[in-house]
């Protein structure tokens, strides 16, 4: 069992980059709604560089991406389409990065609280993280519809995690990928650890975090020294 910096109380993670590497799944099943209203499909990296402000946003730009966009009724009801396509096959290529489960399972049995804070729909969210195995790691888990809609970097959502959690900011870290997290981290209050390699499009040492990491066996110390 690995031993954490006891000023901290609870951990807040994102999902997709900083947990799971998502984007193969995200992007499969793209190109099959793409494909059902004829447009083009999106190669994995221009994909992968459209995650993490929420499904709509996602498909507002892959619509931009392969011709016009409708309106914002049509926007969402063709991301609810997406949506079940999604949810079907979520985890078919999802896994979770080298040593997640068990860091999770190191810094739960040391104490901290643990909760998930993603723009990812909440649905689709619990679903992925059943096939995963990674639901009894998660104390809360708030999703980017959880507060009907309310998405990073709002802080609110984060806010909302750590009221679940009976914690306070100040005995809180966020972890993630991208500016979405560091940005909404700063809102709540929250000091925040980046993982090199995510789905951010800059480097992690340009996001303004408090801390990087890159192998999960690396966060436990990287929390320690959170001070």
């Amino acid at each position: 069992m690995t031993s954490v910096q006891q000023s901290v109380e609870a951990v807040v993670f994102d999902l997709d980059g900083t947990l799971v590497d998502s984007a193969a799944d995200i992007a499969c099943s793209l190109n099959v709604f793409l494909a059902e209203i004829g447009r083009s499909p999106l190669p994995l990296e221009a994909v992968t560089g459209m995650i993490g402000e929420g499904a709509r946003t996602l498909i507002a730009r892959a619509l931009a991406a392969t011709g016009a966009v409708p309106s914002a009724d049509e926007v969402q009801a063709l991301t609810r389409r997406f949506l079940d396509l999604y949810e079907a096959a979520a985890a078919d290529r999802t896994t979770a990065y080298p040593g997640v489960a068990s860091t999770l399972q190191d810094l739960q049995a040391s104490g901290l609280r643990l909760g998930l804070c993603t723009n990812k729909p909440e649905r689709a969210t619990r679903l992925l993280l059943a096939a995963l195995d990674l639901d009894p790691l998660f104390d809360v888990v708030v999703g980017g519809d959880t507060l009907a809609g309310v998405l990073k970097p709002d802080p609110r959502p984060l806010l909302h995690a750590l009221d679940a959690l009976g914690a306070t900011a100040e005995r809180a870290v966020m972890v993630g990928d991208s500016p979405i997290d560091v940005a909404s981290a700063r809102a709540a209050g929250l000091r925040v650890l980046v993982r090199r390699g995510g789905y951010s499009r800059g480097p992690a040492e340009d996001l303004g975090a408090d801390g990087i990491f890159e192998a999960f066996s690396e966060l436990p110390q990287a929390i320690r020294q959170l001070s």
